[in-house]
């Protein structure tokens, strides 16, 4: 089962074994080079389905816009000064043409009526494109250095193009006097977003100086500066209505803010007082980037500086949908719930993804303030644990909803918590490895395990029981017996140790790997311990005596995770090859090799049942597989009935000499042998000739190709080759040379018919020689009379 069909995991009756994996499922973290335009218009990068994502070519701009009725535009400009314009459900360009700037586009705009296009680009240039026409309408230029912003009036009737540059000066240019009205001076750092009223008359700009102006666009003045007090990336005016969930009380022009402080803002333009203010998340990356207003579907969308895309409801700013962005190397994932409906996944960031398997839906997690390492998961699936560079662990719990939150956070490590494992039997404790060479064990308090929502005041504080100091180097990796009576531990120092909980009393230790360890795991079922190293090797240990039972060589690279599988019968390891390799413990062998992913596998998970399996590399991926054995063995068993059913037919057929029927059977059957068997039925009747024409004859088009493919299958052996000439005469005498021609694959067919043929008439011919030569000296003998017996006298008898 796991590969985009590559290998399947199998189970059988009374025992489990792996034997392919096949990848239903994957979240594909989106990378700089390419953006994906998804069914209903958002370009985002998140969880999904590959089958329904198009990627495009690296860009520097885009944008995109609806035309007529509900036809969409998208118009990409790349750094080989090219633009292009997409089909984008196909993925396809449909037209590209040259930007005529002298260096790459920085911007991009439609104008209302989706038929004009402005550019801006790094030349201090500004044009403006046709896009119906299919030609440049417009070339402004003035603007020293880049023009990164541009935007049309709102109405089309006026045809204003405003543009701003690195002076952060704001030009009105007009487009029917083709030259520039205005320049509106007033900012001191770069413009970064222009928006309108709803009449028109009144245009906001907002800045990184700090400040957004007011401007009257019928006298180009400005009438208001709002001190906002934080870089501002996006502004946006709110509809003239009141919504006291935004402190929005009057119908004056009011407007939101998105800026460095990670917080959306709503402000009121008369008295340039802020009447809103969004709670900020803790955590880095929050920083808003983007912020865009669908005036029409009532809701707001905002990008943080992580490329996250949060969607809320325009009138209360409540959170709908979450996207998550570029989120680079996947560390740890791990499933969630009871049914396993859900993945959390541990990228290079403070933040955590949940995801829903069956609608692909994202809950953004924050709390950690520095990249997450690692994951794990109790028994029951609602809570799990995380730990992180920052030195503390957190626990969050999963409510029926699917709503994940924090319900206890820990701390007491010196140095960055690289695994965590939580206790098996009962949601007792956790265990904790660092870079500080110790180990803790955090019992959870009974006020956590008794609620099922986020408790009072906040998360509960974790307290360690026990602090152990257990190796010389970084602990990689932990791991609790399914006991709870055993822990074992891995680290760089390559050696690998077992302890007795709770006292964490040291038992004995694993020598026998060259380089250190990653990854270290309990068998479910038998005594004996597993661990991954960076040798290549997985090794298999006893616990009894601590001695290496087997030794599993396969990967070129380190080994990072390993897994039981199977009911403890099999291991799944990854490697930083980007390989998954399925071993038998029983003979040491590798049964399957499967090459998913492009770089480092660190996360490895599978579920309950032993049916599914969770993978997360560097390369951003998270592929899911599915079991697919038990389906595959389904679809054999009813092959070889098929089969059986088909092959009985085919004798009754032959047996009643029903040849057609019997021929088109053995021909859908796709076996030449069958066929062939047919064939010399055919040829042993009295009247042979003229049946297997009539029978040939009949056959439609696809049966006489694989008929042809499979006269040059019997023509390779001399004891076939009569049947195989046979057939091809009657193709030959009775298809015209240009259907024959029109067969699929026919000209192969004919050049490996060609020397065999050969080959077999030279045959013949020597035999016919040898049987003239041999008929010449019958017929040239002479032999002598024999003389007559004596006659026999009649006493003797």
């Amino acid at each position: 089962m796991l590969s985009s069909a590559r290998s399947s995991l199998s189970t059988r009756a009374g025992r489990c074994s792996w034997t392919r994996l096949d990848s239903t499922s994957s979240v594909s973290v989106v990378p700089e080079s390419t953006f994906w335009m998804w069914p209903q218009g958002l370009c985002c990068g998140a969880w999904s389905r590959r089958t329904r994502r198009t990627s495009l070519p690296l860009t520097s701009a885009l944008t995109m816009r609806y035309m007529g009725q509900g036809q969409k535009v998208l118009v990409t400009a790349s750094r080989a000064l090219l633009l292009a314009q997409w089909a984008w459900r196909e993925g396809s360009v449909i037209r590209l043409w040259k930007a005529i700037h002298t260096a790459p586009v920085a911007t991009m705009a439609f104008d209302p009526t989706s038929t004009l296009l402005a550019t801006g680009g790094c030349d201090g240039a500004v044009r403006v494109w046709d896009i119906m026409r299919h030609y440049g309408t417009h070339h402004f230029r003035g603007s020293p250095g880049v023009v990164h912003l541009v935007a049309f009036h709102p109405d089309p009737a006026r045809l204003l193009l405003f543009s701003s540059a690195a002076d952060a000066t704001i030009r009105m240019w007009s487009l029917q006097e083709r030259s520039c009205l205005a320049m509106l001076t007033a900012h001191y750092s770069a413009v970064t977003s222009l928006t309108f009223s709803a009449d028109g008359h009144t245009m906001l700009s907002s800045g990184r100086d700090k400040i957004c102006i007011v401007w009257d666009l019928q006298s180009c003045q400005a009438t208001k500066t709002v001190p906002v007090f934080e870089s501002v990336e996006a502004a946006v005016t709110l509809p003239e209505e009141p919504a006291p969930e935004l402190g929005v009380k009057s119908t004056g022009l009011h407007f939101l803010t998105a800026g460095d402080q990670g917080m959306l803002r709503v402000w009121e333009a008369a008295s340039g007082q802020c009447v809103y203010t969004q709670p900020r998340l803790p955590g880095p990356g929050r920083e808003l980037t983007h912020c865009a207003l669908a005036r029409a579907a009532g809701l707001l969308l905002s990008v943080t500086a992580d490329h996250n895309l949060l969607l809320y409801e325009a009138r209360s700013l409540q959170l709908q949908k979450q996207f998550a962005g570029y989120s680079e190397e996947v560390l740890d994932v791990r499933f969630l719930g009871p049914e396993d409906s859900h993945v959390v996944v541990a990228s290079n960031s403070p933040c955590l993804k949940v995801f829903e398997l069956q609608t692909s839906a994202c809950q953004i997690l924050h709390g950690h303030t520095d990249i997450v390492l690692a994951l794990d998961v109790f028994r029951k699936g609602w809570l799990f644990a995380s730990c992180a560079k920052d030195q503390s662990i957190r626990i969050w719990r999963m409510n029926k909803a699917g709503k994940v939150a924090c319900v206890a956070q820990g701390s007491g490590h010196t140095h960055g918590v690289g695994t965590i494992c939580c206790s098996r039997l009962k949601e007792t404790f956790l265990v904790t490895g660092s870079q500080d060479c110790t180990v803790k064990l955090w019992p959870l308090p009974e006020a956590l395990l008794s609620k099922s929502t986020v408790p009072d005041g906040g998360p509960v504080l974790l307290q360690a029981q026990a602090t152990q100091r257990c190796h010389e180097k970084d602990i990689n990796s932990v791991a609790v017996a399914p006991n709870d009576k055993l822990l074992a531990t891995g680290s760089q120092d390559r050696t690998a140790k077992l302890w007795a909980l709770p006292q964490c009393q040291l038992l004995g230790v694993f020598l026998g790997h060259r380089r250190g360890l990653w990854c270290v795991q309990f068998s479910p079922m038998d005594q004996v311990l597993a661990t991954a190293s960076a040798d290549g090797t997985v090794k298999l240990w006893a616990l009894q005596d601590f001695s290496c039972l087997k030794t599993f060589e396969g990967h070129d690279a380190s080994v990072l995770k390993v897994a039981f599988v199977s009911r403890g019968t099999q291991l799944l390891s990854s490697g930083s090859d980007g390989l998954l390799k399925l071993w038998t413990i029983k003979n040491n062998e590798c049964v399957r090799t499967l090459d998913a992913h492009e770089d480092k596998v660190w996360g490895l998970h599978c579920s309950r049942l032993d049916d599914h399996a969770l993978t997360g590399a560097s390369d951003s991926c998270v592929i899911l597989w599915k079991d697919v054995t038990e389906v595959e063995q389904a679809e054999e068993q009813a092959k070889r009935e098929e089969q059986v059913v088909k092959q009985q037919e085919l004798d009754n057929l032959l047996q009643e000499k029903r040849y057609l029927r019997a021929l088109g059977l053995a021909i859908s059957l796709d076996r030449p042998h069958t066929v062939l068997t047919v064939i010399q039925a055919i040829r042993r009747d009295p009247e042979a000739c003229e049946k297997l024409e009539a029978t040939v004859f009949q056959l439609r088009r696809d049966q006489k190709e694989a008929l042809l493919r499979f006269c040059v299958t019997w023509n390779t052996n001399s004891r076939h080759c009569h049947e195989a000439q046979a057939v091809l005469g009657v193709l030959l005498r009775h298809e015209a040379p240009e259907e024959l021609l029109a067969y699929e694959g026919v000209r192969a067919s004919l050049e490996a018919l060609l020397p065999y043929t050969e080959r077999h008439f030279q045959r013949l011919s020597r035999t016919l020689q040898a049987a003239t030569f041999l008929d010449f000296l019958w017929h040239n003998m002479k032999l002598p009379t024999l003389p007559a017996a004596p006659p026999v006298p009649p006493s003797t008898l």
